[in-house]
Parts: structure tokens; C-alpha cells; sequence
């Protein structure tokens, strides 16, 4: 079991940041505007949540839309997903068996995997394209890093582009970043 608390806090902390004007910035998601990429956030709080309940369902059985409109109270729904997220992925349960995310059928532990990347990855998206710090505790690190050295460095289709190079002594988020087909240099100009 991974403790998502702690990089469901700094995404959070990150959204209630972000600003109305900052909206419509572009992100590292190169097909998502700010405001596209925190609603992706909002989504995937429920969907990983359900996920973990084994509550299999319309949330868990399509995946994520793109382009999908902010929650009208995105500001206090959002952090509430996040925060019930990280409680979920509490119980010993929702890391054994089998579960659903995205249409997709696999094991507890590895949706319990994937929850946590892709909750530091777009924490960071978001941090990045609003000028915000953000950063992971080691065991996050440790957590993040071995679950994205399983996929392909060129790239896995519908999931990350090509790995980016970053070397081995960087931070560790920006290793994390980079194996996930971002570059961690990136800002709103690039």
C-alpha cells in the first residue's frame, strides 16, 4: 500500500491557487488548456476513488474525457475528490483483487499505482503552468519512478509520450516528470 495523502494534499494546495485568469493557459498536456487539465483532475479523483472502492461503474468504465468543463464548484468539489481519493486508497482492500479505471480491468495495486502518477504528474502540470512549486516526499519518489520504469521509454500509446532525458542525480520529480514524456524544463513560453 502507497499512502496517496501526501500528493493528493500538494495537488490540492496547487488547484486552490490557481487563478480565473489563468484558466485558459496552455499546459505540458499539449491537447489541454488549464482549465481542461483540472477538470482531468477532478475526473480522475472520482474515477481512482471509485476504483478503489470496487465501485464499478459509469466512473470507472470510460475513460477520461477530454475537453471536459470545470465543475461550476470545482474549488471546493475538487479538493473534496482528492482528499476522498487518498482516503480510499486507505483501505487494505482496494490494493488486492481486481478493479476498473478507465474501461480498463486490472489488478487493485497497479490502479493503486497509477492513481498516485497520475495525481503527482498533472499536480505538477498544474504547478508548472501557474508558476507554483511543487515537489514529492521520497517514498512518493521511490513509488512514482518504479511504476514508470515499467512502461516503454518511447513512449506508450494513450498513456506518455517518449521518456525525456533527465539525469540520474536531478530531482526526483523532475526524473518523474521526465519518464512520464514531459520535460521538466517546460514553461508556458516553450
Amino acid at each position: 500500500m502507497i499512502d496517496l495523502g501526501e500528493s493528493c494534499r500538494r495537488t490540492t494546495e496547487v488547484l486552490t491557487n490557481v487563478t480565473d485568469d489563468q484558466l485558459d493557459a496552455a499546459t505540458p498536456c499539449a491537447d489541454m488548456s488549464l482549465r481542461e487539465l483540472v477538470a482531468h483532475v477532478g475526473g480522475l479523483a472520482e474515477a481512482f476513488a471509485a476504483a478503489a472502492r470496487k465501485d464499478l461503474g459509469p466512473l470507472t468504465d470510460t475513460p477520461p474525457e477530454e475537453g471536459g468543463g470545470l465543475e461550476p464548484d470545482w474549488r471546493t468539489a475538487y479538493p473534496a475528490g482528492l482528499a476522498a481519493l487518498a482516503q480510499a486508497w486507505r483501505q487494505p482492500d482496494a490494493w488486492t483483487g481486481m478493479t476498473r479505471v478507465g474501461g480498463i480491468d486490472l489488478p487493485g495495486e497497479v490502479a493503486g499505482s497509477v492513481a498516485l502518477a497520475e495525481v503527482v504528474i498533472h499536480g505538477w502540470d498544474v504547478a508548472r503552468t501557474t508558476d507554483q512549486p511543487y515537489d514529492v516526499d521520497p517514498t512518493t519518489a521511490e513509488a512514482c519512478l518504479t511504476h514508470l520504469a515499467q512502461f516503454d521509454a518511447s513512449g506508450t500509446e494513450g498513456l506518455f509520450g517518449p521518456a525525456v532525458a533527465v539525469p540520474d542525480d536531478a530531482p526526483a520529480i523532475d526524473r518523474i516528470i521526465g519518464m512520464s514524456g514531459r520535460d521538466p524544463r517546460w514553461t508556458g513560453s516553450s
